[in-house]
């Protein structure tokens, strides 16, 4: 039985067939292609980085493209992971908590995605139980092939059908020898039989050693990886070599030659400076061309909108290999040792520094041992300062002093989430006169909470003790900083991951003191931005502004952090005040993408 037979003849269950192949309603067999990415060797690789690249030079092209991330792990979200074991956690505007990998494609790809986008093994083991719980496999003992891997399929399809994208990337997160992907595997091997020729094209990123002791480049471990894919009834069609310089000929000869890929399809992803230079890479060594011809999508590609997406990106691209400022900023948190923690911020930074012509030096800062003793000597030579997110007392009062610092003494401040939280309290504690000012997080029992959860918000939000998720709207008050950093706009929109809130006794207190809170929750007593009037830039938000930063389009608090940090490194060149700095780049910004849209 081909699988044209194979379609035609099967139904969701039956006990004549031992075919199950579930499609959602509306789905059209061969309209939408699939590309899936797969590690070998090791995982961390750039997997997404890759994914992300090759989605955008297709979606140049003029084609609808669709991520999505299917992870091992039984976790139904990531909204529980450690930082420290798995990087951030991303959110997206609809409250979903996802890999850090949504991240990248959103920025890549300047999409909003969904939860459609994200997958756990714990999210399609939950839907296959809730259907033997229902009785849907009519009395079929449920197996890992075919219910498991249907499963796997009809996310997959759901995804093309909701989307209606041209093409579905399809990331694998891990690698190939993990027992948890065999069966995410062993769905897409069914899925390219199912869907026919030219519908799949599976790209394998793996590893070329170097080892400092030998000197040369070793390609068997590559090999034996990829090798473990063919065994799983695989055969990919493109490799894609991570390694610290570039693959030689001849390690990509010899992949070649032990995998059956052509050549052409071995392609060399050496490091490089920047992630925003691969898709040059891929695109000159014409691998999206190989894409579109593998899944033979010629006719629906529109050159002369590459032609204008692609000088939109080498503008940007060229502005990022040519700063000519520098600027530090310092980052205090208490995961500073694994950068991913921070991704989305280190993206935003270098996003905002770009469009300001200055290279962005992070410093890493731990605050577990910074206090009011030693914060003039750990902050020294900064030109900003970032107080990030986080959860848990340990680093908590050497975010405290360091905030304090910066409003002594007018260093540029962004506070995000738990660092917006930091700033009420020292606000409180060194100028409200409110000594005992703490977060119940920190001192459940504080005799002065002016962070603490609200029984207003429970009921209003109907959040009982979770986290109030995803993207919010902000009411803006006319003629502050946040107000002009937005472009003078009534309202804003941000995205939010957080438990703990202002709490409303104190509001009077904080803002006749000199505290400004310039946004809020609309019909709600939620403090969502404050500044400090009589200061170069103290902001705060409650929200996660870095997650909606994009390359060609920076997020404007992070903007106004660089601006401001610019004007302190630089006060003979006479620049603007940050929030004017943010307004021009949001108006220039605005500009391209409404001349963009009419010449489309």
């Amino acid at each position: 039985m081909n699988s044209d037979d194979l379609l035609a003849s099967v139904s969701d269950v039956s006990d004549e067939s031992e075919f199950y192949t579930p499609m959602p309603d509306g789905y059209i067999r061969g309209r939408c292609r699939y590309v899936v990415i797969v590690g070998t060797v090791i995982s961390g690789l750039g997997k997404g980085i890759f994914s992300s690249s090759l989605a955008k030079l297709l979606q140049d092209k003029g084609l609808k493209v669709a991520p999505i991330k299917l992870e091992g792990y039984l976790n139904i979200d990531s909204g529980t992971l450690n930082p420290f074991r798995h990087g951030e956690v991303f959110v997206l505007d609809d409250g979903m908590e996802c890999d850090m990998d949504l991240g990248t494609y959103e920025r890549m790809l300047d999409l909003n995605l969904t939860r459609d986008n994200f997958a756990t093994s714990g999210q399609v083991f939950t839907r296959v139980l809730e259907k033997e719980r229902h009785g849907e496999y009519l009395g079929r003992d449920v197996q890992m092939i075919p219910h498991v891997t249907g499963e796997v399929k009809m996310r997959l399809r759901e995804l093309a059908v909701k989307s209606n994208a041209d093409v579905v990337f399809v990331e694998i997160g891990g690698t190939v020898g993990d027992v948890e992907n065999a069966y995410y595997i062993e769905a897409l091997r069914e899925l390219a039989y199912e869907e026919g020729p030219n519908s799949v094209c599976f790209v394998a990123l793996t590893y070329v050693l170097e080892p400092s002791t030998l000197g040369e480049q070793k390609s068997k471990a590559a090999q034996l990886g990829i090798k473990r894919l063919m065994e799983m009834g695989v055969q990919p069609h493109i490799i894609a070599c991570r390694s610290a310089r570039a693959v030689t000929e001849k390690v990509r000869q010899k992949i070649a030659q032990y995998t059956n890929v052509p050549l052409a399809r071995v392609f060399s992803m050496h490091d490089c400076d920047s992630i925003y230079i691969i898709p040059s890479m891929l695109r000159e060594a014409g691998y999206d061309f190989e894409v579109i011809r593998l899944l033979k999508l010629e006719q629906r590609i529109n050159l002369r909108k590459e032609r204008k997406a692609w000088l939109k990106w080498c503008d940007f691209l060229d502005r990022l290999e040519a700063l000519k400022y520098k600027v530090t900023i310092g980052v205090t948190g208490k995961y500073t040792t694994v950068r991913d923690s921070y991704a989305s911020i280190i993206h935003a930074l270098d996003h905002a520094g770009v469009h300001l012509n200055s290279d962005v030096d992070i410093r890493w800062i731990d605050t577990t041992d910074i206090n009011d003793d030693n914060v003039a000597e750990k902050l020294a030579g900064l030109h900003g300062m970032l107080v990030p997110g986080g959860f848990g007392v340990r680093g908590a009062e050497g975010k405290i002093a360091c905030i304090g610092y910066a409003r002594e003494n007018n260093v540029p401040f962004l506070g995000i989430c738990f660092g917006f939280q930091m700033a009420v309290i020292e606000f409180a504690r060194n100028v409200c006169g409110l000594k005992k000012a703490n977060s119940t997080e920190i001192e459940p029992d504080t005799d002065e909470p002016v962070i603490s959860v609200l029984p207003e918000q429970k009921k209003i939000e109907g959040l009982g003790g979770n986290m109030r998720l995803g993207g919010k709207d902000i009411d803006l008050t006319v003629d502050t900083v946040a107000w002009r950093l937005f472009g003078q706009k009534p309202k804003t929109h941000m995205r939010f991951r957080h438990r703990l809130e202002v709490d409303p006794q104190y509001i009077d207190t904080l803002s006749k003191n000199g505290m400004i809170f310039s946004g809020k929750a609309p019909n709600q007593p939620i403090m969502q931005i404050l500044e400090l009037p009589d200061h170069p830039y103290f902001i705060g938000t409650q929200a996660h502004p870095c997650m909606t930063s994009r390359p060609l389009n920076p997020q404007p608090m992070f903007v106004g952090l660089v601006a401001a940090a610019k004007k302190l490194a630089y006060p003979q060149l006479q620049l603007p005040d940050p929030a004017a700095a943010a307004e021009l780049i949001l108006q220039q910004t605005r500009q391209l993408q409404l001349t963009t849209e009419n010449s489309s």
